[in-house]
């Protein structure tokens, strides 16, 4: 009873997933960028631009502490947010796939 509806709405729950995923795996990876750009940039004093870089620093330091830890030290250069991303979006593949899978 209903079997061609349930595996339409599967389906569509499954599609639905896989753009989530590739939706927060894009903004998280243009978020990590944001924050490593101004990292770079000293940027005036302003209240609003104050909290942006808050907000970047609560949002990305969390997780690209996790590759740091990971990562041997080399001197000035700091591989982990393009590690990080690397990770995000071989996660975000291997998710997809799985969803695939179901599908």
């Amino acid at each position: 009873m209903g079997g061609p509806a349930n595996l339409s709405l599967l389906a569509d729950a499954i599609d639905k997933a896989n753009s989530f995923i590739w939706a927060f795996a894009a903004v998280y990876t243009f978020i990590i960028f944001l924050y490593i750009l101004t990292s770079w940039v000293r940027l005036p004093y302003s209240p609003w631009l104050s909290r942006i870089q808050r907000f970047l620093y609560d949002v990305c330091e969390p997780y690209i502490r996790l590759f740091r830890r990971l990562l041997p030290s080399m001197g000035p250069i700091d591989l982990s947010p393009m590690v990080a991303t690397i990770v995000l979006w071989v996660l975000a593949g291997a998710l997809m796939r799985i969803l695939d899978q179901f599908h």
